[in-house]
C-alpha cells in the first residue's frame, strides 16, 4: 500500500517549498507533486509605473538574487528601448554578476546544500592526521588544512553537540543510512563549511565595490551604468581584484577538491542516474563577451531528453506559461508578453494533502514547445559539452577521467552539483580577463559607461539572461511611457512548474521518480536532489503571505 509522504518546507533559504511524495512498499518514490506554498505579486505592482524603476523594484523579488532580476530588468528595458551599453558597463556588470556567482555557488554548496551529504556528526570521530592525507589526494595545496586545524574544528563541533544546541546543524538526519562519505571525508568538508562562511562574505564585498552595496545594488541603468568613479579608479578596481583572488583561491583549493572527494563516495547515485528528472535541457546566455551579445561566455539553445548528440537553436516564441495547476485564473498556455497574474488560491484536501488532479501550487508551469525543461548549471554544462564549449568540455573531460564516471553520470544529483562546482571554475577564470579588458579600454582613453536612451511611448523588450540559478527572463510592455505588463519567468518557476495540463510533471517532481528512501522517517534522498537545484522559491512567487506562522511541518501519512 503506497504511502503519502509531505516534507514541508524543504528550503533551508529564500521561501517555503513544500513536496509531497507517494513511496510504495519498497520505500521507493512512485509519484511526486512540488507545491510553493506563498503568493507571487510584483508583478502586478509595476503595472503603471515608470520601466525604469523597475529594475530596483524587481530585485526585491528575493534577497539572494537581487543583482539577477536587477539585470534582467535593465536588459528587457534596453532591448525596449533600443539602446546598447558602452564596453565598459557591459564588462562591470559582468564583473558585479560574477561576484554573484562566486559567492552564491559557494554558499549553495557549503551551507544550502552541502549538508544533505555530508554527515556532520561523524566528523567527531575523524582522525585528524588521516583527514590530511585524504585531503592531500585532491588537492597539491589543499586549503586551511592541518591536523591542529581539524582537531580545532572537532572542538568547536564538539560543543555544539554538547551544548545541545546545534544551530545551522540542527534539524538533519545524521546516521542516515543515505550519507556515505568517511569520518575524515565529513570533517574536511565541515572545516571548508566554516571557512565558506567568511569566503561568501568576501564575495559580497566583491559586488559592492562596482554596485553599492549588497545584496540589493544600485549602480545598473538603462543604458549603462552609474559607477563611474569606481570604474575609472585603479584603486577600485584592485580592491575587486584582490578580494576575487581571496575567493577564487577558495574555489580552486576547497570547493573543487570537496565535490571531487564526495563524488568518490557517491560514484554509484551519478551511474544510476539517481535524481535525473526531465532530461530536457535550456539555456538563455550569460555574460555577454561583445557589445553586442553575439557571443556569450555561457552557452544558448536546446538539448532534448539527454541526447547531447543535438543543440537545438533556442526560439523565444515557443516558451509559454500555463496554470492548469497553479493557483491562478486561466487555462490557456501564454507567451510571457501576454501573461496574467491574478491569483484563485484552492487550498488542499481535508487531510492536507494536493488535491488529486487539482491546483496545488502557486509556481506556474513554463513550457518551452509544450515540454517541462531544466534550467540551471548543469543544464548550461550539458548544453555547452554538446557545443563542443572549449573550456566546458575540458572542465567535464577532466572531472569524468578524475573520478571515473561515465558521461552519463551528468544526468544525476550528483551531476547536477558537480556541475555547479565546475561552473564556478569557469567563472572565476573568466573574471580576471575582464579585469584586464576594463583596464585597458580605460587605458587606451575609453571612459564611456552609459548610453543615452529615452522612454519610448510605446513597445515591449526582454530581458534573457543566465543567473546563478538557471535562465532568467523578464518581460515588459510599454504603452503611454509606463508599464503595461511585465512578466518574469525565474529558473525556479522553471524547476519547481507543477504538471501541466497534459500532465507532464515538472523538473522536480519527474526528478523524484525511482528514488528509494532508506528511511521514510528521514527523506533524506528527496532533500538532496530537491536542494540539488538550489530552489529559491522567493523568486518564484515573489512576496509572502506575512499571516503565515509555520515554520517546518513534516509528516508520514
Amino acid at each position: 500500500m503506497a504511502q503519502r509522504i509531505i516534507v514541508d518546507p524543504i528550503t533551508r533559504i529564500e521561501g517555503h517549498l513544500r513536496i509531497e511524495v507517494e513511496v510504495d512498499n519498497n520505500n521507493v518514490i512512485t509519484d511526486a507533486w512540488s507545491s510553493i506554498t506563498l503568493w507571487r505579486g510584483i508583478e502586478t505592482i509595476l503595472k503603471g509605473r515608470d520601466p525604469r524603476d523597475a529594475g530596483l523594484m524587481v530585485q526585491r523579488f528575493c534577497g539572494v538574487c537581487t543583482y539577477s532580476h536587477y539585470e534582467a530588468s535593465i536588459l528587457a528595458c534596453e532591448d525596449a528601448f533600443g539602446v546598447r551599453p558602452p564596453a565598459n558597463a557591459r564588462l562591470v556588470r559582468n564583473l558585479i554578476n560574477a561576484s554573484q556567482y562566486l559567492y552564491d555557488h559557494v554558499m549553495h554548496f557549503y551551507h544550502l546544500h552541502g549538508l544533505d551529504w555530508v554527515d556532520i556528526v561523524s566528523a567527531l570521530s575523524a582522525d585528524p592526521a588521516k583527514a590530511v592525507a585524504l585531503a592531500r589526494q585532491y588537492s597539491d595545496n589543499p586549503y586551511n588544512c592541518s591536523e591542529s586545524g581539524y582537531k580545532a574544528v572537532q572542538t568547536r563541533l564538539k560543543k555544539f553537540v554538547e551544548s545541545g544546541r546545534l544551530g545551522p546543524f540542527a534539524n538533519a538526519y545524521w546516521g542516515n543510512p543515505s550519507f556515505k562519505m568517511s569520518p575524515e571525508a565529513n570533517l574536511i568538508v565541515v572545516s571548508h563549511y566554516l571557512d565558506a562562511l567568511s569566503v561568501s562574505k568576501i564575495g559580497a564585498q566583491m559586488m559592492a565595490i562596482f554596485g553599492g552595496k549588497n545584496p540589493h545594488p544600485q549602480s545598473l541603468v538603462v543604458g549603462g551604468v552609474t559607477c563611474v568613479m569606481d570604474t575609472l579608479d585603479a584603486s577600485r578596481i584592485g580592491e575587486y581584484k584582490f578580494r576575487f583572488n581571496e575567493v577564487r583561491d577558495f574555489v580552486e583549493r576547497a570547493y573543487l577538491p570537496d565535490v571531487l572527494l564526495a563524488a568518490s563516495f557517491y560514484k554509484d547515485e551519478g551511474i544510476k542516474g539517481i535524481g535525473c528528472g526531465v532530461k530536457n535541457y535550456m539555456a538563455y546566455g550569460g555574460f555577454p563577451l561583445d557589445d553586442g551579445w553575439n557571443t556569450t561566455l555561457l552557452p544558448r539553445g536546446i538539448v532534448k531528453n539527454g541526447d547531447i548528440s543535438k543543440v537545438f537553436p533556442l526560439d523565444e516564441n515557443k516558451i509559454t506559461e500555463e496554470v492548469t495547476h497553479s493557483w491562478y485564473k486561466g487555462t490557456d498556455a501564454l507567451h510571457p508578453y501576454d501573461g496574467k497574474t491574478e491569483p484563485e488560491y484552492t487550498g488542499y484536501d481535508a487531510k492536507g494533502n494536493v488535491k488529486g488532479d487539482e491546483k496545488y501550487t502557486w509556481s506556474k508551469a513554463p513550457r518551452y514547445d509544450g515540454e517541462p525543461y531544466e534550467v540551471g548549471p548543469l543544464a548550461r554544462f550539458i548544453i555547452g559539452y554538446a557545443q563542443g564549449h572549449k573550456e566546458i568540455k575540458a572542465l567535464v573531460d577532466s572531472t569524468l577521467k578524475a573520478t571515473g564516471l561515465p558521461v552519463t553520470a551528468l544526468f544525476s544529483t550528483l551531476g547536477r552539483t558537480a556541475a555547479r562546482a565546475l561552473e564556478t571554475k569557469l567563472i572565476a577564470d573568466n573574471t580576471e580577463r575582464w579585469i584586464g579588458e576594463l583596464i585597458e579600454n580605460i587605458k587606451g582613453g575609453d571612459t564611456r559607461t552609459w548610453t543615452r536612451c529615452d522612454v519610448p511611448d510605446q513597445g515591449q523588450g526582454r530581458g534573457m539572461t543566465e543567473v546563478p540559478r538557471g535562465a532568467l527572463g523578464h518581460w515588459i510592455k510599454i504603452k503611454n511611457k509606463v508599464i503595461e505588463n511585465y512578466q518574469a519567468v525565474v529558473p525556479s518557476t522553471w524547476n519547481s512548474s507543477p504538471r501541466d495540463k497534459a500532465g507532464k510533471r515538472g523538473p522536480y517532481e519527474q526528478a523524484l521518480i525511482g528514488t528509494k528512501l532508506a528511511n521514510v522517517e528521514q527523506p533524506l534522498e528527496i532533500i538532496r536532489t530537491i536542494h540539488s537545484f538550489d530552489p529559491c522559491m522567493a523568486c518564484a512567487v515573489h512576496i509572502i503571505d506575512p499571516k503565515t506562522d509555520k515554520v517546518r511541518k513534516f509528516k508520514v501519512l
